[in-house]
């Protein structure tokens, strides 16, 4: 064993004596030759190192030192600062940057505190029990001054009753404080006090949003339940709307005109806000220049104006059914930064010089003014690629064949394969749902999903790679972790139940393994079963100063540089990579990992909306229908019962096991099915089910079925 290393274990067994020390006696305070005295530390370099060894402790948090050169235990460094992240069965648990793991917390010690909300909690060792749990000692901050739910009105006082499943306390609300609610309407709520020991706090409605499944006060319930805005406050909208609508002179010749190159824009039937245009012109030696141009959002938002603050806050647009809560006020978003064709727009551009293989022989970063020559809806683009006919069919074409080259190259680097469907509604003149279908991704698609694949890659490696020995500044990286030993696990255990295997290939990622695997599950018919646990085995990507690299989409940088107007992230990509083509001082590191928790927390917040109201909508589409039987398969299992999707709407709801009545059925977790004891059918994941709509409860987004025997 060589000295250094030697030493670093006998510092660390050193450290470990001191603190154990400490933490024994944790009332007395010692100096450095006490604790070398009762550690038997008599030579003179141990005793200079438990000096820094105390030193340590107090710079995290294990010791203060109580007088000059003495120390003593910090008595509170069992207490931890966090988020409450509620339950559906009236307990918590707690997050905290602090801690490696989550922290349960039973509904005797939340101490008021709901979900959400930012607290105090005393960590409590429990004899016996594994699980490490907490105490909450005092609410820090509330994560919402507003709840929606239903108010529900008595003689007397009226309960307020909360849409969010995890808050499991209604609220008492006087008479007086009702402001003109009637009984069953969906309100929003403040907490005004709430009295030591009592078990409900005191509210007041603060607005009304109307009556139960109206699409106006669902939606509006939604957004307040994930702290959504409805509106923007007024100096924000006075701000946007006094930014200038003009084109320039001066501005044009700080930028690379591009008016005059074929530029169009592909997006869907319903967009309003146009991110990306693409250009195309030929250039030497059979080689194309392909331009990804991109709304310059930075080019009208400035660092801590009111408009950057507001779009920060947001973190990026919400696209709920049946409208969008935009990250930019409508002039913007809608307006000045939408690439609308035949209008000169300000853009930020990536251009590249590649063949029709895909392979890169120059690029460039630049601010670009640019003038879209026609707007392509995806059906419109599609049309051309599979009949070549159309105005401009050729020049698609052309890009249909460099994505499908780039596509090609990324799958045979590791990318996965994986295609997830996009439920979709159609709504009448009073957005009621008359139709649920799936969004495919088609050619069209995928050309424009592949070009903005590269802009993104290629600007992180711009920003990431090092060049000789240039230093590397803090970034905001899109990185996606590769799956954990033990996801990978339990979805070989989970696939053996279906005659599957993951069969993982020596020195080579499991992506390729899962591609086969999904491959092989579309061709038998089981994509639909698969893919879902395919999918629950992979990490969330987020955004982060620390770059891993993109396991899904295997590359080893990717950022978001492509949909500014809807996307915090990417105005900051932007104006990280403006400062360094104009050689400006790098980020904060500190400023920029806190930036990428926030806007990782915010989109997680959109994507919880946006399933909501999909849930929302799909209940509100099988209202007209219960009584109705329609075919579906088993896309989950648990001891109350199997869930059961539509096969043709995807909407989705329970067979509860009380409904079962013909045998007493049990679960099985280990092949995840419902087992009958006495005639032993069973109902797994998969299997093909007729089922009839029982009820479709628009307060709960819930749709319970009965089985019928086919």
């Amino acid at each position: 064993m060589g000295k250094k290393k030697s030493n670093t274990i006998i510092a660390k067994a050193l450290k470990e004596g001191v603190y154990t020390l400490f933490k024994g006696a944790p009332n007395k305070q010692y100096n450095y030759k006490q604790v070398s005295s009762i550690l038997d530390v008599r030579d003179e370099p141990t005793r200079k190192l438990i000096s820094a060894i105390l030193n340590e402790l107090v710079g995290d948090g294990s010791l203060v030192e109580s007088d000059r050169g003495k120390y003593k235990f910090n008595t509170r460094k069992n207490r931890f600062v966090g988020r409450i992240d509620g339950t559906q069965q009236g307990d918590a648990y707690f997050v905290s940057d602090e801690l490696e793991s989550d922290v349960l917390i039973l509904n005797r010690d939340l101490n008021q505190a709901l979900d959400g909300d930012l607290v105090s909690v005393r960590i409590k060792n429990v004899k016996g029990k594994r699980k490490v749990f907490g105490e909450v000692i005092k609410v820090v901050e509330r994560g919402k001054s507003e709840y929606s739910g239903t108010i529900r009105l008595g003689k007397k006082f009226a309960f307020f009753i909360p849409d969010n499943p995890k808050i499991s306390v209604d609220f008492y609300i006087d008479l007086t404080h009702i402001n003109g609610a009637q009984n069953g309407d969906k309100v929003l709520a403040k907490i005004i006090s709430w009295p030591k020991g009592k078990k409900n706090p005191f509210g007041s409605v603060s607005v009304v949003l109307g009556k139960p499944g109206e699409n106006d006060a669902e939606i509006h319930s939604i957004l307040s339940q994930y702290n959504l805005p409805v509106h923007f406050p007024e100096p924000v909208e006075m701000e946007a709307n006094s930014v200038s609508k003009d084109i320039d002179q001066n501005e044009l010749k700080k930028r690379t005109d591009f008016r005059d190159v074929l530029t169009f824009t592909i997006d869907p039937e319903d967009a309003k806000d146009f991110d990306d245009a693409i250009s195309l012109r030929k250039s030497k030696n059979d080689l194309w220049e392909v331009g990804v141009h991109i709304a310059d959002v930075s080019h009208y938002v400035k660092p801590n104006s009111l408009l950057d603050q507001e779009a920060y806050k947001r973190g990026n647009s919400v696209y709920l059914v049946d409208r969008v809560v935009p990250m930019l006020p409508e002039v913007l978003s809608n307006g000045l930064c939408s690439l609308r064709p035949n209008e000169e727009k300000y853009a930020f551009s990536a251009v590249f010089e590649l063949s029709e293989h895909g392979k890169i022989s120059k690029e460039w970063f630049g601010k670009t003014v640019i003038l879209s020559n026609r707007r392509f809806t995806y059906a419109e683009a599609q049309e051309r690629i599979e009949s070549g006919n159309g105005d401009l069919a050729e020049e698609v074409l052309v890009l249909d064949k460099i994505a499908k080259a780039l596509r090609k190259k990324r799958i045979n680097n590791g990318a996965l394969e994986i295609e997830t469907e996009e439920t979709k509604f159609k709504l009448d003149e009073n957005g009621h749902p008359v139709e649920v279908y799936q969004k495919v991704s088609l050619d069209a698609n995928k050309l424009i999903e592949e070009l903005m694949l590269l802009a993104n890659k290629r600007v992180a490696e711009f920003m990431g790679k090092p060049k000789d020995k240039e230093r590397v500044g803090p970034f905001v990286y899109r990185i996606h972790d590769k799956p954990s030993e033990d996801r990978l696990n339990d979805l070989k255990v989970y696939l053996e139940r279906f005659d599957y295997r993951l069969e993982l290939q020596k020195n080579k990622p499991a992506s390729f393994a899962i591609n086969k695997l999904l491959s092989d599950a579309k061709k038998k018919g089981d994509h639909a079963l698969i893919s879902p646990m395919a999918i629950k085995s992979m990490a969330k990507a987020i955004y982060s100063p620390e770059n891993i690299g993109h396991y899904g989409l295997g590359f080893s940088y990717y950022s978001h540089f492509t949909s500014p107007i809807r996307r915090y992230a990417d105005l900051l990509v932007h104006r990280m990579l403006f400062d360094k083509l104009n050689g400006s001082p790098s980020s904060n590191g500190k400023i920029v990992d806190s930036q990428c928790k926030h806007i990782s927390g915010m989109e997680k917040q959109a994507v919880d909306a946006e399933r909501a109201s999909i849930k929302f909508m799909q209940v509100k589409y099988m209202l007209d229908k219960v009584g109705e039987v329609f075919p579906g398969k088993i896309s989950g299992v648990t001891e109350w019962g199997i869930f059961v999707e539509l096969h043709d709407s995807k909407c989705e709801g329970l067979v509860h096991i009380r409904s079962l009545t013909d045998d007493h059925y049990y679960f099985d977790p280990e092949k995840l099915q419902l087992v009958g004891k006495r005639y032993r059918e069973t109902f797994g994941l998969g299997d093909d089910v007729l089922v009839e709509v029982a009820d479709a409860n628009l307060f709960k987004r819930q749709l319970d079925f009965l089985l019928v025997n086919g």
